[in-house]
């Protein structure tokens, strides 16, 4: 039998910055029609990888080597051009147009005298998302969809390109299980259709489902390569973390401490009748220090709008919010803030980090006012927060000079958890606070939660991982459509609870419309 065709041969490439070696001589083959997981801790050298591949960044030593030439894109869209399309965890479209346009961008269908023939693009950008499992106006403003939405419109922009080598980073980051199954139908066909697919995920179950073989980078090198089939969940996290499968099997990766003992201590943190149209439907969180409360349910059913509504950010027609017994001003970030109230929040990349500046200036920025006098900024105070922080929660960077967007997702995501702990608070709200970091990072920021809650921290999480949310969570209120459902405590919260409380309310629904 001929061995597939190699459509991409990266060759001992190795690249550095600043001095700091981020890719160690590392080699990659993707093959056509196979899917190739490629999996390591944040910092392993993932991202710098694609970025080589796909002409973001010029590789130091080594080559490139792509449908049997050498190659050395100057920009991604010379890559794109070339028929490397890739996928980016953070969604790279432009919000402010329709879905249509992001789908055809720069490829537009024209008429004549080279204008654009909307109706026919509207026509078949319709058809397009359809072939995904979206039901959406095409017309419609990008921003005005849900996240999970917006990252099926990515997806289906990159496939329909005609691509030969689609790459993935963590493209199921923002989907539910229904846009997952879709997700990996397409690859499927991508498959049969002899595309070559580099697949980049830190949720090893669907490395299992849908990749044939694996690479492991660790510490900006390659330690293995090799068919997904002869490899064990245990034995693949421990060649990520360069441990024994014995002392991986012995401490697990991803579990918090025992229930905390809350006793009868009163909430710090009560919002009552949270009210916006088609949002949100009169929805009540209470958290006593020391508690983590999570939220769970589905896309769509009002986790993030909750959060947001709470810090202000949400604007809302009625309801309450009361911290350590005072009322808040709805809609008013400010004072939520000045109340001892933080939030981390969904998407670093949008409302978090600024790339461009320093990770000492991101995780300082926050607490700025409160380390200057008369305007002046006490510089030795900060250096000394910034060091403090960037050792408790362990950041790789080169320095604190360095830019926060050439961090790892993992490293970013620490940075604005720094920032939010410079503020002292006594509320944390944390939305998809591991979405797109690696096992080992993961492990890091739910063990700080849990220290965290430990110290009397009051802590709202919210992550579209049910088993996450169920293993972090004192208490857990299930919402669908802006309600809330319920609430689960203590040896009552499970996955199927849950799942079973959300399945209920959609067929009491159904009913109700017969």
């Amino acid at each position: 039998m001929d061995e597939p065709t190699v459509v991409i041969d990266v060759r001992q490439v190795s690249k550095r910055f600043l001095g700091v070696v981020a890719l160690d001589q590392v080699s990659l083959q993707l093959r056509a029609g196979e899917v190739h997981a490629l999996i390591g801790e944040n910092g392993a050298g993932k991202s710098t990888l694609i970025k080589l591949i796909t002409g973001v960044y010029q590789a130091d030593d080594g080559e490139v080597v792509y449908l049997g030439n050498p190659v050395r894109f100057a920009q991604p869209r010379d890559a794109q051009a070339a028929g490397i399309s890739t996928i980016y965890q953070e969604i790279n479209l432009i919000p402010q147009v329709s879905v249509a346009r992001n789908l055809f961008l720069g490829r537009e269908p024209t008429g004549r005298g080279g204008l654009i023939d909307l109706p026919r693009m509207n026509r078949e950008a319709t058809d397009v998302v359809k072939r995904y499992g979206v039901d959406v106006d095409v017309r419609r403003p990008l921003r005005e969809l849900a996240t999970g939405i917006q990252q099926m419109v990515a997806i289906a922009r990159a496939v329909e390109s005609d691509a030969k080598v689609v790459i993935m980073d963590e493209p199921t980051s923002s989907l539910e299980p229904r846009e997952v199954d879709q997700l990996f139908a397409v690859i499927d066909q991508l498959r049969q259709r002899g595309v070559a697919v580099l697949y980049v995920s830190h949720k090893l179950a669907e490395v299992f489902r849908i990749c044939d073989r694996v690479t492991v980078l660790r510490d900006g090198r390659r330690v293995h390569t090799g068919p997904v089939k002869d490899m064990t969940r245990l034995s693949l996290i421990a060649t990520m973390l360069g441990r024994d499968v014995a002392d991986v099997s012995a401490h697990g990766t991803t579990s918090f401490s025992e229930e905390h003992d809350l006793g009868d201590r009163a909430p710090v943190l009560r919002a009552s009748g949270l009210t916006r149209a088609h949002l949100l439907h009169g929805v009540a969180v209470d958290v006593r220090p020391g508690e983590v409360v999570g939220l769970a349910g589905l896309l769509g059913s009002g986790r993030s709008e909750t959060a947001k509504a709470i810090f202000g950010a949400q604007p809302l027609d009625a309801g309450e919010v009361h911290v350590d017994g005072k009322q808040l001003h709805l809609g008013r970030p400010a004072a939520a803030i000045e109340a001892g109230v933080a939030l981390l929040p969904e998407d670093r990349k949008a409302e978090g980090i600024i790339p461009g500046l320093s990770v000492r200036e991101n995780i300082a920025l926050a607490a700025l006012p409160r380390m200057s006098r008369g305007g002046f900024v006490a510089q030795k105070q900060i250096d000394g927060v910034v060091d403090t922080f960037m050792k408790r929660l362990r950041i790789k960077a080169s320095s604190p000079d360095q830019k926060v967007g050439e961090l790892s997702g993992g490293n970013q995501q620490k940075v604005l958890l720094a920032r939010l702990l410079c503020l002292n608070p006594k509320v944390l709200i944390l939305d998809e606070p591991t979405r797109g970091i690696d096992v080992g990072a993961k492990a890091e920021v739910q063990a700080l939660i849990d220290e965290l809650a430990g110290n009397g921290l009051a802590v709202l999480l919210i992550s579209s991982e049910l088993s996450e949310v169920v293993e972090g969570s004192d208490s857990v209120v299930v919402l669908r459509d802006g309600a809330a459902l319920g609430t689960l405590r203590g040896k009552d919260i499970s996955e199927d609870r849950i799942m079973g409380m959300i399945a209920e309310a959609a067929s009491d629904t159904r009913t109700a419309h017969a």
